[in-house]
């Protein structure tokens, strides 16, 4: 196996990372207005808020996405570029800026605890529903 094609692969796992969370989010808030009663599955909303949480996180201590850390280092040893912007970086680089700089880090960071603080609001207003353990006892009289 490659080093440029592991690369691609944690791209592609990062992509499929940050289409989870955010088309997690937004299926959510759709879910609230259209009362879809799968948006309230605990172990989705659980995934998603832990999901969300491990990125705040690491912008809260200013700690690096090891996805894009291991990508940068599979690049390098397959002879590539590994560049020094951040996976949204660059997607927000790609998507909207289109020849510009891309903004200071401290924004990404603000938008990822920002975000996180959004699906925690979501988790309050559209709260998991928990099936209980304990069944009601049927009365065979």
């Amino acid at each position: 196996m490659g080093y440029a094609f592991l690369a691609d692969a944690i791209v592609a796992l990062h992509g499929l990372y940050v289409g989870f969370v955010v088309v997690g989010e937004l299926l959510i808030v759709a879910g609230l207005l259209f009362r879809w009663r799968w948006v309230r599955n605990p172990w989705f909303r659980v995934v998603h808020l832990l999901a969300i949480a491990a990125v705040a996180a690491e912008a809260v201590a200013h700690y690096p996405c090891p996805l894009t850390t291991w990508e940068y280092h599979f690049r390098d040893l397959a002879g590539q570029q590994g560049g020094t912007e951040t996976f949204m970086g660059r997607i927000v680089h790609f998507l909207f800026l289109d020849g510009d700089d891309p903004w200071p880090e401290w924004v990404y960071e603000y938008l990822h605890i920002g975000f996180g603080v959004l699906v925690l609001a979501t988790l309050v207003l559209v709260p998991p529903r928990w099936r209980s353990r304990m069944r009601p006892a049927v009365d065979n009289k």
